[in-house]
């Protein structure tokens, strides 16, 4: 049973938990994404999925897709159980006069979680419809300008909380820098390069100039955003942490940019596509590599650094495999999400697509087999912070409840 009227013990982090599970529903359909043919249209759909499924009976590869799609579904409806869950607990805690208390401390920051995990509902739910509605591309271009509005509106909430909360910070000048030995204030920059990347895929795939720039132009809006004000946390953070050392219940946060690196460099790629098709800007293929190269590099730079810092710290055995709890702990999760699409990326953009890499050879699997690991280490630890942070204890459970 999961937790219900925590009041005032709730935190808008608790969202993440709802981001998380979405993430890796993603995770599984890069699967069918890059291991399907799909000559006819950009991503592949349930016209290109169901085949593989039936043709020729039980084999390897229907079996593989069938295991990739239940798992898709799986983690798409835990995503959107918990996204309700979290609408629910965050309406009583606005009640609060812990709300109240959040709203004037850096802690306001964490309001971003919101916006971050409806446009990862958005985007798991164009996604549920291309593997499970039929030819749902034929009416694909009917669908991006509904797509641009949605995320219009998840970016404009999000630029509400942030105006507010940094012109608080400016007019008063009560920003605790003390208070601020971590990169938790890259929450913000996580939502705008979420909503960025979301502009991005229409401006990807539109045939229509007019849909295809306004889709690009708004990933270019936002994604310079991120930028700009993301440079700004990192060295204030940053800058903190070498002054007094960082908080240990926040020291995931150095993680934080694993993922905001992944969508920043996948909303690049879109805008590189769409250039192409929309306005007749050939894509350079070499380019894709030294793209995916340095987003990769500088990621696996950060995954290390956070790494050795929390086992110095000695986060993973109290956080994780420890009884300490702390719902940042969902911090975790998203870069192994985040590094395995972009290592996908990686392999089939960087790779492949500059005949340097041979698609299902014995080094493609090599290479895919780390990802693999990383991908089945991030899911057992999402299932272990449920149970711990998440379950509801069996002493305050009815008896009908335990039953």
């Amino acid at each position: 049973m999961i937790k219900k009227y925590l009041g005032e013990q709730y935190s808008p982090l608790y969202f993440l938990a709802a981001l998380r599970p979405g993430g890796l529903s993603i995770t599984f359909f890069l699967y069918l994404m890059f291991m399907i043919d799909h000559p006819d249209t950009p991503m592949v759909t349930y016209n290109h999925i169901f085949p593989s499924l039936v043709m020729d009976g039980f084999s390897v590869t229907s079996a593989l897709t069938m295991a990739s799609l239940a798992a898709l579904l799986f983690f798409a409806a835990l995503h959107f159980r918990m996204l309700a869950w979290n609408i629910r607990e965050y309406r009583r805690f606005k009640k609060t006069s812990a709300f109240q208390k959040l709203r004037h401390s850096n802690s306001e920051v964490t309001l971003m979680a919101l916006p971050l995990t409806l446009s990862m509902s958005i985007n798991v739910s164009f996604i549920l419809g291309v593997v499970l509605v039929p030819d749902l591309w034929n009416i694909v271009e009917y669908l991006f300008p509904l797509a641009i509005a949605a995320y219009a509106a998840v970016g404009i909430y999000a630029l509400t909380i942030f105006t507010q909360y940094l012109s608080r910070l400016i007019t008063t000048g009560d920003f605790d820098c003390i208070q601020n030995n971590n990169l938790g204030q890259m929450l913000a920059i996580f939502a705008f390069a979420m909503v960025g990347v979301g502009m991005a895929a229409p401006g990807a795939m539109s045939h229509y100039s007019q849909v295809n720039a306004v889709g690009i132009f708004l990933s270019i809006f936002f994604n310079s955003i991120a930028i700009i004000f993301g440079i700004v946390k990192f060295v204030l953070g940053f800058r903190s942490m070498l002054e007094q050392g960082i908080d240990k219940t926040a020291s995931p946060t150095l993680w934080i940019t694993i993922p905001i690196l992944t969508l920043l460099g996948i909303s690049f790629i879109r805008v590189n596509f769409g250039l192409d098709h929309g306005l007749g800007e050939p894509i350079s293929k070499p380019s894709l590599f030294i793209l995916t190269s340095v987003i990769l590099s500088l990621q696996l730079m950060f995954a290390l650094i956070g790494y050795v810092v929390m086992k110095r710290l000695g986060y993973f055995d109290d956080y994780i495999h420890g009884d300490r709890q702390h719902v940042g702990s969902y911090s975790l999760i998203c870069p192994g999400v985040a590094l395995f699409v972009f290592g996908m990326f990686f392999i089939h953009f960087g790779l492949i697509k500059n005949g340097l890499l041979e698609k299902f050879s014995l080094n493609y699997f090599l290479l895919l087999s780390p990802l693999v690991w990383l991908q089945i280490k991030t899911i057992l630890t999402l299932f272990k912070l449920n149970r711990k942070l998440l379950r509801r204890p069996v002493s305050n459970m009815t008896t009908a409840e335990q039953a």
